[in-house]
């Protein structure tokens, strides 16, 4: 049985997701959510999703939502399908934790932020909160130069071999560009590495929309 993917094709979650499935090159049925409806806060979606968030999988009758648990739950299940995105050995595995660590605790919070402050208003009709963005991009910016100085030393965030940390950084990093921001190519490591990790075919297939694939 072919495993689903509820969610919205131009979520930033749902391309998480997605950009994984392509990795790991497992065969997809996208089941659309109509957000605008409020699909995602009927009985029957909270029944599954108690947050009213997207994306959740359904691997036949297996739910799981969250989109970074969804992405580590497929490597698990298949570690030897396509490119392997977290390392087994003992240390190489602690260097990924501290990578998935810096993404989520130093990146994704300010990304987010400046895309409810400059992007999701005008796609709303309203009016972005630029000062308040920017103060999110200084923030932002300052992380980067640590991110910069990481990646001085190695090819990505956990090291010389990619790691779904790197690629979990895509679909909010994206968006600093339609925000008007070149934030992501301002430090050349971090240049380097993003011109790298955006240029992957896993992310060119899901970048303008998720589509149920088969491999």
């Amino acid at each position: 049985m072919v495993l689903k993917l509820y969610g919205v094709d131009k979520s930033t979650c749902g391309k998480r997701v997605a950009t994984i499935l392509h990795e790991k090159m497992i065969s997809f049925e996208l089941i659309p959510i109509d957000a605008m409806a409020g699909e995602h806060k009927t009985p029957e979606y909270l029944e599954k999703q108690p947050f009213g968030q997207v994306p959740y999988i359904d691997d036949d009758g297996f739910i799981l939502y969250e989109s970074r648990s969804i992405a580590r739950y497929l490597e698990e299940k298949y570690p030897s399908q396509g490119t392997k995105l977290i390392p087994t050995e003992l240390k190489a595995r602690a260097l990924f934790e501290q990578a998935a660590s810096i993404e989520c605790f130093n990146f994704d919070p300010f990304v987010s932020g400046i895309a409810k402050e400059l992007l999701y208003p005008v796609f709303m009709g309203e009016k972005p909160n630029q000062a308040a963005g920017d103060e999110l991009l200084a923030k932002l910016d300052a992380k980067l130069e640590a991110y910069d100085r990481i990646l001085g030393k190695q090819k990505y965030l956990a090291g010389d071999e990619i790691t779904m940390a790197d690629l979990f950084h895509l679909p909010y990093g994206t968006l600093l560009a339609v925000a008007g921001s070149e934030i992501m190519t301002s430090h050349p490591n971090v240049k380097r590495w993003w011109t790298d990790i955006s240029s992957r075919p896993s992310w060119q297939a899901v970048s303008a929309g998720v589509k149920s694939t088969n491999f």
